[in-house]
């Protein structure tokens, strides 16, 4: 399915088990057993899907959480030992997309996580029709929801953090327009008076996410626009 996903959980035979199972069903797995090892692996490697567990030694699974949010917009399951009604509501409030309590159904996890990517294939051919032009050509193989905050191009989800994303939208909404640095930072953080080089680190990001994809244009001295298709002017 050319996926990967991240599996953090200290106890090491379970994410042998959960990896076989993933494996078997086509996906790419990438091992973590603590907290800090798992937030080195998203900043190094592109994740789709994170397992993640909630009680580990160093940083436990809703700290975890917390930071993977702060930065990137990949669905989360957490899969605990916790079976309190409240422990699923704080751990969903956090960031959480989805909750399995251990012990837990090899099978069961698999088809939620295989349900997810399904979903998701569903609504890009949703999203994928309504930008269509009436000739039924898509209008740009970029397209984002901004209900979901998920990006996808050319069919490939971006894992792009909430603020990119956000950039991103401001500048896609208004093609082919001159947007300065300081209408940008005032849309996305709401703020006229705040660091300006954040977009310029923001941008950097998203154009190396975009990966050759050259729809973001500079105009030195200015700010930037965006050009629908990524063409050359």
């Amino acid at each position: 399915m050319n996926k990967t996903i991240l599996i953090v959980d200290d106890d090491r035979d379970i994410v042998t088990l959960i990896a076989k199972s993933l494996t078997f069903e086509q996906f790419q797995v990438i091992p973590a057993h603590l907290g800090k090892e798992a937030l080195s692996v998203l900043e190094s490697n592109t994740i789709d899907f994170v397992v993640l567990d909630i009680n580990m030694p160093d940083m436990d699974g809703l700290e975890v959480c917390r930071s993977i949010r702060a930065t990137h917009n990949v669905p989360i399951l957490f899969l605990s030992a916790r079976d309190r009604e409240m422990d699923k509501i704080i751990g969903l409030e956090i960031g959480a997309d989805d909750y399995m309590t251990k012990p837990f159904s090899i099978g069961e996890l698999t088809s939620r996580i295989k349900a997810h990517f399904r979903k998701t294939d569903r609504l890009y051919k949703e999203w994928s029709e309504v930008y269509s032009t009436v000739n039924g050509i898509s209008t740009s193989p970029l397209i984002l929801n901004e209900e979901t905050y998920e990006a996808f191009l050319r069919s490939e989800k971006l894992d792009l953090s909430t603020k990119e994303f956000q950039v991103l939208a401001f500048l896609e909404s208004h093609p082919g327009q001159v947007l300065s640095r300081e209408q940008i930072y005032d849309s996305v953080w709401g703020d006229s008076y705040g660091d300006l080089n954040t977009i310029t680190v923001h941008i950097k990001n998203i154009r190396k996410k975009l990966a050759g994809y050259d729809a973001i244009k500079t105009i030195w001295g200015v700010g930037y626009k965006f050009v629908v298709g990524g063409g050359e002017e």
